[in-house]
């Protein structure tokens, strides 16, 4: 830890320090507060996203079966990702992601020469899908926004527990040295002029 001088000087900039960290303090503990609401409403949204998942997955378990048919290759490519859509959003100065869409891959059929069951499964294949990322982005928001979370709860901690008090101890000491230099000049000056009468009486009695 640097040495800290003990001088007005150094009273004064230590001084400016403290006033400079108490007035952003708050600034970081309104973000803290605002980043732990957020990460509270993506856990929500990840426990209503998955809950969703499963009610697709569940109302999917009729095309288990035919899934095994010859004719349900449309199926399989018909779910392949091309590109899952994200929009994002700055929240207290972190990039958060928000699901959009999927983009699937173009699949060709004849409608003619391919099962009756087969439109109606890869739609709902696809939903099921869809449902799937939407809870993957949500775990991906919520991964950013805690890791942003843990960062600006370390610089909290860093102001309230270490900065600040110590700035505030640095203060104190210099204040402490100070005030017993102007005692100590007080009573060289005591001294001093009480010297100064003793000649004065001294001289005074000679003559």
């Amino acid at each position: 830890m640097t040495q800290i001088k003990l001088t007005k000087n150094e009273l004064r900039n230590e001084q400016l320090k403290l006033k400079g960290l108490k007035k952003y303090l708050p600034t970081l503990q309104l973000k803290k507060a605002m980043l732990q609401s957020e990460v509270n409403a993506a856990i929500f949204e990840i426990n209503t996203m998955t809950k969703a998942y499963r009610q697709e997955k569940e109302a999917n378990h009729q095309y288990q079966s035919l899934l095994t048919d010859m004719d349900s290759q449309p199926i399989f490519d018909g779910v392949v990702i091309r590109e899952v859509e994200k929009r994002y959003e700055n929240i207290a100065g972190a990039e958060i992601p928000h699901f959009v869409d999927v983009v699937f891959e173009e699949v060709h059929y004849a409608l003619f020469d391919t099962p009756l069951w087969l439109d109606s499964a890869l739609k709902n294949m696809r939903s099921l899908v869809v449902a799937k990322e939407k809870v993957r982005v949500s775990e991906e928001k919520k991964a950013i926004l805690e890791k942003e979370l843990r960062e600006v709860s370390i610089r909290v901690n860093l102001f309230e527990k270490v900065l600040i008090p110590r700035t505030e101890q640095n203060i104190k000491k210099i204040k402490v040295f100070l005030g017993d230099q102007a005692l100590a000049a007080v009573a060289q000056a005591k001294v001093a002029k009480a010297k100064i009468l003793r000649k004065k009486v001294l001289l005074e009695e000679a003559l």
